[in-house]
């Protein structure tokens, strides 16, 4: 079998073989092909696009290329929630815990910020002592006894995968939904979850643009899912508008215990119950009306924010910081940033209130650098609600006075303003199961 064969079949539009993609797989993987060759493949998928089985096999081929985790030992009570990335996205800090404190096993392995996009793991971070990385046997362990373990993805999970999107990055072939759907499930199959919910996020702060190109990947990665033995959920959400009111690490921590407790309601907390309500249905087999029940209830009994400390804890991290936020440390310089005019906000990029985040300090532009903790801004107004003239419009919190300028002009002019209140949009768009 040579590369060369494969690459020309491809770019003539037939479909590969297992066998095929294994070889080029296993071959990437191992040093075997060079960038070149494997490059000229991705480009051909780029423009032939793949069949069921191929990605099937793709998704399969890279899963099976390093580590796996076996969660047998859960039967049917494992389940996991992807996000395919966006602005104030705090979800899994809040919905694991719910959904452990039910009697699941939640398992995920959580990645860090880079570019406009938030990581959970640099949110946990921010509490002290918190640990993502641990042995798998301990991460088992922790979900057994607690219900629950939020941890840095391995280097050795789906490191096919790891190979082939740095390739693609360079490449121009990301946003291929093909590829795409192989290299979101193959980690998901990779971590072992019985019950899997994606949660595809649409619009100026998400990755798709569209809801058309979020719902076709949605059905494709719960088809894969699906022909892989996984039970699937997938929810398209909204993310016109960053999620919640705040967006920085330790902020979105606070602002998670606040949805816990009952202090905050919205389009996050909203959000966030129909994601666990998905995940519940799922691992317990029950109908969306008795999840969404067993949802709400566990969350007004205050149960859920006993899970979130408990989990916390058993990872190392100080839960005194739940129970007192005022105990994380606030930026050095804080500024309201005014609205030079009156009337309803009409949209919001939230791509751009994102690289606002980082260049605070709260996102990363490279994976090389560094975050601060405590950087982040809050939202004082959002989309569809009215601004006078002289009013705050955001908040932004930085230990860095020197972009604090640069930070509010790029902020003010990704607004936009309308005299009359703009048409609601759906928080959450479409499920597909």
């Amino acid at each position: 079998m040579r590369m060369y064969d494969i690459i020309l079949k491809k770019r003539g539009g037939a479909a590969l073989t297992k066998e095929e993609i294994s070889f080029l797989v296993q071959g990437y993987t191992n040093d075997r092909i060079p960038d070149y060759q494997i490059s000229a493949w991705l480009m051909a998928v780029y423009f032939q696009g793949m069949t069921e089985q191929e990605i099937v096999a793709l998704t399969e081929c890279m899963a099976q290329s390093g580590d796996t985790v076996d969660l047998s030992r859960f039967g049917t009570l494992s389940v996991d929630k992807h996000s395919t990335g966006g602005v104030g996205d705090k979800t899994t800090l809040i919905i694991a815990p719910i959904v452990a404190a039910l009697g699941a096993k939640v398992t995920k392995l959580s990645g860090r910020g880079l570019g406009h996009t938030g990581g959970t793991v640099d949110k946990l971070e921010s509490i002290p002592g918190y640990r993502t990385a641990i042995q798998q046997t301990e991460f088992l362990e922790l979900v057994e006894r607690v219900g629950m373990a939020v941890v840095g993805q391995s280097g050795d999970l789906a490191p096919a995968d790891k190979k082939l999107y740095a390739l693609r990055d360079v490449t121009a072939t990301v946003d291929s939904i093909p590829l795409i759907t192989a290299s979101i499930m193959s980690k998901k199959l990779a971590a072992g979850s019985h019950n899997i919910v994606l949660d595809v996020k649409v619009g100026s702060g998400a990755f798709m643009k569209t809801s058309k190109e979020a719902e076709t990947l949605a059905e494709q990665m719960v088809k894969i899912g699906k022909s892989c033995g996984k039970n699937m959920a997938a929810l398209i959400t909204d993310m016109d508008t960053p999620l919640g009111r705040c967006v920085g690490n330790a902020m979105e921590i606070k602002e998670a215990v606040a949805v816990l407790t009952g202090q905050f309601q919205g389009d996050l907390y909203e959000v966030c119950v129909a994601l666990a309500t998905q995940m519940t249905a799922l691992a317990f087999s029950v109908t969306e009306e008795t999840a969404n029940r067993m949802v709400l209830e566990i969350l007004q009994s205050g149960a859920a924010f006993e899970k979130m400390q408990e989990w916390v804890s058993a990872q190392g991290g100080d839960a005194e910081y739940l129970r007192n936020v005022s105990k994380f440390p606030e930026s050095q310089y804080k500024y309201d940033v005014i609205s030079d005019s009156s009337g309803y906000i009409a949209s919001m990029d939230a791509e751009v209130i994102g690289s606002v985040g980082v260049i605070l300090g709260a996102g990363r532009a490279t994976k090389e650098d560094s975050i601060d903790h405590a950087a982040g801004i809050y939202l004082s107004k959002k989309t569809g609600e009215y601004v006078s003239k002289g009013e705050a419009i955001c908040t932004l919190y930085t230990n860095n006075k020197a972009v604090l300028s640069v930070a509010a002009e790029r902020y003010k002019k990704c607004l936009m303003f309308s005299a009359d209140a703009p048409t609601p949009k759906p928080l959450i768009y479409n499920i597909i199961k």
